[in-house]
């Protein structure tokens, strides 16, 4: 972590006791619940599209192939009980369910689904999240593998999800957590070296926590949590650094770099999921790469 960091902090961000970043005057529940149920999937935010090219949707199931792998290989389990939190568009339901697992999804909203995976509106609940966890917490539902992608960032409070989450978990069962990796040593060098001129990363209310390698670590292991792994994904934000691919200032170079990025994701992938969950485990370990998947099971002694 960069000495001159919580200096330059930008001042809307509070750094949590537990290390990640956080939105000093959070949105309240009820802005939130209207602006993921009304705006969020209906205006394409966040990368959510309305159609995908086909290499971009073999991108998906290879980066949910690989974290099932590393999951797997965790919980010694290939088929069970699977709970995606915040299941968006539906691609890891569609795929854990064509490998025999019993799927279920939550979500504010249903379009990402019904656009994009409507024969698993069956499997989907629509409604407040947390709510819909409290629901099953009471009802002592148990599920071998929870999901839970780009969706910590996105809340209130990161601490007490991941602390309720642990209800859910069968003792030999795995959570899978995936977050943007930002507030790093490489982006604020970007901004000091003026390579960009803002911190892009920071994208409210879309994101309320904010999260590098160690918070992601930390937060996960303070609450109830034994971090195994945390992989990193292809580092897009490398770009930044060339004045030709810089897409931060020039926003025209963004979709090059995207299918640039997926490109390499699908060269990287056709290597065993053992190899490139190791590069990609050395990747996290440097502060690289734009997401960060950390590898959860309960800490049956915290």
């Amino acid at each position: 972590m960069s000495e001159n960091l919580e200096r330059i902090l930008d001042a809307r961000l509070v750094r949590h006791p537990l290390g990640f970043l956080q939105v000093g005057n959070v949105p309240s529940e009820a802005e939130l619940k209207e602006y993921y149920a009304d705006k969020y999937y209906q205006t394409e935010k966040a990368n959510f599209r309305k159609t995908y090219p086909p290499e971009e949707i073999e991108y998906f199931k290879i980066k949910i192939q690989q974290r099932a792998y590393k999951a797997q290989q965790i919980s010694s389990q290939d088929k069970g009980n699977f709970l995606d939190v915040g299941c968006g568009e539906g691609f890891a339901l569609a795929w854990f369910k064509e490998k025999g697992w019993n799927v279920e999804g939550i979500d504010f909203s249903s379009a990402g689904l019904e656009q994009m995976n409507p024969s698993l509106m069956e499997n989907f609940k629509v409604g407040n999240v947390f709510e819909l966890l409290e629901e099953k917490i009471k009802e002592q539902k148990k599920y071998d593998l929870v999901w839970l992608g780009n969706v910590l960032e996105h809340v209130v409070d990161p601490v007490s999800l991941l602390r309720s989450l642990s209800a859910l978990i069968t003792k030999a069962g795995c959570l899978v957590v995936t977050v943007p990796n930002d507030g790093s040593l490489y982006q604020e060098r970007l901004l000091k070296e003026g390579n960009i001129n803002q911190r892009f990363w920071i994208a409210v209310p879309d994101h309320l926590a904010y999260f590098t390698y160690e918070s992601l670590k930390n937060t996960s292991e303070e609450t109830g949590w034994i971090c195994h792994e945390i992989h990193a994904d292809f580092p897009i934000d490398w770009f930044l650094l060339h004045p030709g691919s810089n897409y931060v200032v020039n926003g025209a170079a963004g979709r090059d770099a995207h299918k640039a990025r997926v490109n390499m994701e699908l060269l990287i992938g056709e290597y065993s999921p053992d190899i490139v969950n190791e590069f990609y485990c050395s990747m996290a370990k440097i502060g690289m790469g734009r997401s960060l998947t950390a590898f959860l099971t309960p800490n049956k002694l915290g």
